[in-house]
């Protein structure tokens, strides 16, 4: 029987993944009763990154991902994340908000009609918050994140803004109006999880499913730097608003995956922020008021005397040559990098697992841990000079936690290696930024 559940369990998980659950197993009552199904998504999510790894390799005699450009997508996907440790999700809240208050009908939340019409609604509702990420400045420096990346793999699908959150719950209080929360909840979820399995360049043409729902085909499309791709396919689940509002575009020439203009960096808070401090700098160019709201409130492209989208005849010019930014760099540093960032992971699932049982002082402790290590290696992957005083004073930290009992190792048996790697690397820092010092103050007599 407890095997036949597991089963069941593992269907359910993977059937999320491609929305394929019926509305009789997914409707449910109250809030509380709705499954975490993007965190029970974890290890399809690895499945299918092992999947894709091991096919792209067969299929094209390289790697599909790089260490420095997949560890750095899975860590704004991580940071994504953090916030959810002390609040629930700000699109779930707002929601529950306004259908306590202002809902004008009560559908009923176990009815199939119900279930599909908030299918619909959802999507819907995401088209448009995903349009106005593209189309406002200040929206597009909390989405660029998604498309920082130069290439285009499930690794990407997990490159998700720390701030995006914030603004797009504004897009599905209409939905508010009529629909449960509960449902809402469902779909919310299962939206987001469609979305993972299309960022792939392993899957081409899928016949006549390409007319009616996003495909790898037409969210390359999306991600491309091309002229022709530029605010494109908008679509979550389905195509079909593309084409009734004229965003959609079909493949064709090879796709350049990034932003028009790319940043070049694996350091995370960067790739989260970066964009706001540009759109600050852009604005103080301006003296007319007018001019400076223009900046964050128009497109992205927006420059006085120009239309509110702005235009592209300034972006470079795509040749189809272009090489994604992947420096070379040790091979002990990546393997150093690979071991680290695991045992980082390891922290961040055992603060989700037991989040109802800590205080909120040691979940902010952990949070600011947990974001001093994926920038420290940032740093190392940037190989910037000042990455051995940052990582020296990480390892400090990950002693103490060690011996305080703040952090276990992967497994058991492995706490006795486990400290001796982390005083090892304390001791390789350490002597990385005297010897720094050392040349420095050399420079300076």
């Amino acid at each position: 029987m407890a095997e036949t559940m597991d089963l069941g369990s593992v269907s359910r998980g993977f059937r999320a993944m491609f929305s394929m659950l019926s509305p009789n197993e997914s409707s449910f009552e109250k809030v509380e009763d709705v499954p975490p199904y993007v965190q029970q998504a974890t290890p399809f999510f690895v499945g299918l990154m092992v999947l894709e790894l091991v096919l792209g390799t067969l299929k094209t005699g390289g790697s599909v991902v790089t260490i420095s450009d997949g560890i750095t997508s899975i860590s704004a996907g991580m940071i994504s994340r953090l916030p959810t440790l002390v609040m629930r999700g700000c699109e779930l809240t707002a929601y529950m908000y306004v259908w306590d208050r202002f809902r004008l009908v009560e559908l009923p939340w176990d009815s199939a009609w119900t279930w599909w019409f908030t299918f619909l609604g959802v999507d819907f509702c995401y088209y448009w918050v995903h349009r106005f990420a593209h189309e406002v400045s200040v929206l597009w420096a909390s989405h660029q994140v998604h498309h920082s990346s130069e290439y285009y793999n499930l690794t990407t699908a997990l490159r998700q803004s720390l701030t995006q959150q914030f603004t797009s719950w504004i897009f599905y209080m209409p939905l508010a109006l009529v629909a449960p929360p509960a449902i809402f909840a469902v779909h919310i979820q299962l939206n987001l999880l469609y979305q993972f399995w299309i960022h792939t360049e392993l899957i081409n043409d899928l016949g006549p499913l390409e007319w009616i729902f996003n495909t790898p085909k037409h969210h390359r499309v999306h991600h491309g730097r091309n002229l022709y791709c530029i605010d494109k396919n908008y679509g979550g689940i389905l195509i079909i608003w593309d084409r009734l509002f004229d965003t959609f575009a079909l493949e064709s020439d090879k796709v350049i995956y990034g932003l028009v203009y790319p940043i070049r960096t694996f350091e995370i808070l960067r790739v989260q922020l970066h964009y706001y401090f540009y759109l600050w700098r852009k604005s103080k160019y301006y003296k007319k008021i007018n001019n400076k709201l223009s900046t964050f409130f128009k497109g992205p492209s927006w420059k006085p005397g120009k239309p509110r989208l702005g235009d592209h005849s300034n972006n470079p010019k795509v040749t189809g040559k272009e090489v994604p930014h992947d420096p070379s760099w040790p091979l002990h540093l990546q393997v150093y990098v690979v071991v680290h960032f695991l045992l980082v992971l390891a922290v961040y699932h055992d603060v989700f697992e037991r989040k109802m049982m800590l205080s909120q002082l040691t979940i902010l402790g952990m949070t600011g841990y947990i974001l001093l290590t994926l920038t420290a290696l940032g740093y190392i992957m940037d190989q910037r000079p000042t990455a051995a005083f940052l990582e020296m004073l990480r390892c400090v930290i990950m002693v103490a936690m060690l011996r305080f009992g703040y952090m276990k190792p992967l497994l058991p048996s492995l706490s006795v290696p486990t400290e001796a790697f982390v005083s090892l690397s304390l001791l390789f820092w350490g002597l990385q930024s005297v010897s720094q010092l050392l040349s420095i103050k050399k420079k300076t007599v």
